[in-house]
C-alpha cells in the first residue's frame, strides 16, 4: 500500500506518444494563418535531456518579438497537453512553448518531484527563450504539478510578465494527508502520519526531494507577478481551498476563477477566454496586419474528420468550438471573440464556421453512412461549460488531453449527447489550402447538374440529410464572401 501510494506521488503513470501523431503538425494553418512547430532538444542542470516545442508563426514577421508563453503540464502529462492552447494564443500573436519535463513524456529522468526539480527545468527553458532575439516577454501557463512548477519559478523571477495557475496545491505534505481522507484508507492518524514520514525519506532517497519543502505558502506572499488563479470546484484530488490559500496570500495583482468540473475535466469556454484576455494583456502582443490575413481566398479548415469507435461526439463539439473561437477575429484581442452556443447541434455549428474547404471530404467513399451520423442535428440544451478545447479523464493528479483519454466527464455534463453514437475522432492541422471562388450562379448550376446525374430516388436519407448539410455549408461560405466583399468596398 505504502510503496503504491509512493508511486503515486514520484512515478504516476508516464505519457508515451508519437510526436507526429499527438502534437500539431510540423507546418498546419489555424484561423487563416501558417505557423510551424520547432522541435528540440535542452539538456537540465542534472543532465537530463527535455524534449520541447515552440510553436510560431510561419514566416516569423520581421524585425517584430512576440511573446511567448510556456505551457507546463501535469505530473502525468505531456507536450500535447499543450495543443490546446496553441488555439488560444497563437491567433494573438503569442508564440507557444511547451516541453515534457522530466521524468515525464519522452523526456529523461525516472521520477517527477511535483514541481521542484521541474523548476530547474523551467530556468533552462526560459534561458535558452531569452537568448532568442524573436522573443520578447514571457509568460507561464501551469497546470496542476506545472501550476506548481511555476509558481516556485517565479518566486525567483519576478521578470515573468504574468502567470495562470490552474488548480495548484498549497503543499504537499497537507495534500498527502487529504489524500488518505480521500481513498478512504482506514487507518488511524498517528499511524498515517508515521507512514508519511516514511514516504518522506523513501522519496527523499529516491527523487531527491523533501516534500516537507514543496509549500506554495512559503512564496506566494512574497512573489508579484499578475497571476490568474482557475480550479474546479468538484476536485477531489486537489480541493478547490488550496487555491484559496494561495491566492489568500499572493502578493501580485491576482484574481481566481472557479468553475464546474474535476481535477481533470475538460474547462469551460469562459475560462478559456479569460486566460486569452489575461495573457493578452499582460504580454502586449504586436498588432501585425499581413497581406494573408487580407486575403478573403484564404481560411482555415478543420482537416480530414475520421470518424470510428471510441470517442464521445462530444469531441466533435469542442474542436468545432475551438476553431471558430479562434477564427473570429483573430487578429484582435481574444476578448472581441464571440462565444458559440453550445445548444447548438455540430450541423449548426459548420454552418457558422467560416468557409471550410474540406466539406466534400465528409462525403467521401470511405466514410460509411453510419459513421457521419454524428453530423447529423442533437438536442438542444448542452451547457456551454462542456464545449471546450480538450478532452481528459486521466486519473492522477496530472494529465495528457491528447492521448485518447476518455471523455467520460465531458458526456456526463452534456447529457443530450447520445453516448451510442460514439466515435474515434482524429484531428490533425492541415497545410493552407487555396479556395476558388465561384459566382453563385454558376454554383446554382453545378448544384443542379449534380441532380440531374445523382436523382434522389436513389439516394437513402441519411445522404439527403448531408446533401443538405453540405448545401448550407456552400452558401454560408458565398454568403460570407460577399459579406466582406461589400465590407472592403
Amino acid at each position: 500500500m505504502i510503496e503504491q501510494f509512493i508511486n503515486f506521488v514520484i512515478r504516476p503513470p508516464r505519457a508515451e506518444y508519437n510526436p507526429d501523431q499527438y502534437l500539431w503538425e510540423k507546418d498546419f494553418t489555424l484561423a487563416g494563418r501558417t505557423y510551424k512547430r520547432e522541435d528540440l532538444e535542452l539538456k537540465n542542470a542534472r543532465g537530463h535531456t527535455l524534449l520541447c516545442s515552440h510553436y510560431l508563426p510561419s514566416p516569423f514577421p520581421e524585425d517584430t518579438p512576440l511573446p511567448c508563453v510556456i505551457y507546463c503540464h501535469g505530473n502525468s502529462g505531456c507536450r500535447a497537453d499543450a495543443n490546446e492552447a496553441a488555439v488560444i494564443l497563437l491567433p494573438s500573436y503569442i508564440t507557444l512553448f511547451t516541453l515534457d519535463f522530466s521524468g515525464s513524456g519522452l523526456s529523461d529522468g525516472d521520477y517527477v518531484s511535483l514541481g521542484w526539480h521541474e523548476r530547474d527545468d523551467l530556468k533552462v527553458v526560459i534561458s535558452y527563450l531569452r537568448s532568442n532575439k524573436q522573443i520578447s516577454q514571457i509568460g507561464l501557463w501551469g497546470r496542476s504539478m506545472g501550476a506548481v512548477t511555476s509558481l516556485l519559478y517565479g518566486a525567483e523571477d519576478p521578470s515573468i510578465a504574468g502567470m495562470v495557475l490552474d488548480s495548484a496545491f498549497s503543499n504537499l505534505y497537507d495534500l498527502m494527508m487529504e489524500l488518505v481522507d480521500v481513498y478512504k484508507i482506514r487507518l488511524p492518524k498517528f499511524t498515517v502520519k508515521m507512514a508519511v514520514q516514511y514516504m518522506r525519506r523513501v522519496i527523499e532517497r529516491k527523487a531527491k526531494f523533501d516534500i516537507m519543502n514543496l509549500n506554495c505558502l512559503q512564496v506566494a506572499p512574497k512573489t508579484y507577478i499578475p497571476a490568474l488563479f482557475g480550479h474546479a470546484s468538484d476536485d477531489k484530488f486537489i480541493q478547490p481551498h488550496h487555491s484559496d490559500l494561495i491566492f489568500k496570500s499572493y502578493a501580485g495583482d491576482k484574481n481566481i476563477i472557479k468553475f464546474d468540473g474535476d481535477h481533470n475535466s475538460s474547462r469551460p469556454q469562459f475560462y478559456y477566454d479569460s486566460v486569452s484576455i489575461f495573457f493578452y494583456n499582460v504580454l502586449h502582443p504586436p498588432q501585425i496586419s499581413t497581406a494573408q490575413s487580407s486575403k478573403l481566398e484564404k481560411y482555415y479548415d478543420l482537416g480530414d474528420l475520421k470518424a470510428a469507435a471510441g470517442m464521445n461526439e462530444s469531441l466533435l463539439y469542442e474542436i468545432i468550438t475551438g476553431l471558430h473561437s479562434a477564427g473570429t477575429d483573430a487578429a484582435s484581442s481574444s476578448s472581441a471573440r464571440r462565444s458559440t452556443s453550445a445548444s447548438k447541434s455540430v450541423g449548426e455549428l459548420l454552418s457558422e464556421i467560416a468557409p471550410v474547404t474540406t466539406v466534400d471530404s465528409m462525403l467521401n467513399e470511405n466514410h460509411s453512412l453510419s459513421n457521419l451520423e454524428n453530423l447529423q442535428d442533437k438536442p438542444n440544451g448542452q451547457n456551454e461549460e462542456c464545449c471546450s478545447y480538450t478532452s481528459s479523464n486521466r486519473e492522477s493528479w496530472g494529465r495528457c488531453s491528447s492521448l485518447g483519454g476518455s471523455d467520460e466527464e465531458s458526456s456526463a455534463d452534456c447529457k443530450a449527447v447520445d453516448n451510442s453514437h460514439q466515435r474515434t475522432l482524429q484531428v490533425y492541422a492541415t497545410p493552407l489550402r487555396n479556395v476558388e471562388h465561384r459566382s453563385s450562379d454558376s454554383t446554382k448550376e453545378e448544384k443542379k447538374k449534380k441532380t440531374v446525374v445523382a436523382p434522389k430516388k436513389h439516394r437513402s436519407e441519411k445522404f439527403e440529410k448531408l446533401e443538405a448539410l453540405s448545401k448550407r455549408l456552400r452558401l454560408c461560405f458565398l454568403k460570407r464572401v460577399n459579406h466582406r466583399r461589400q465590407r472592403s468596398s
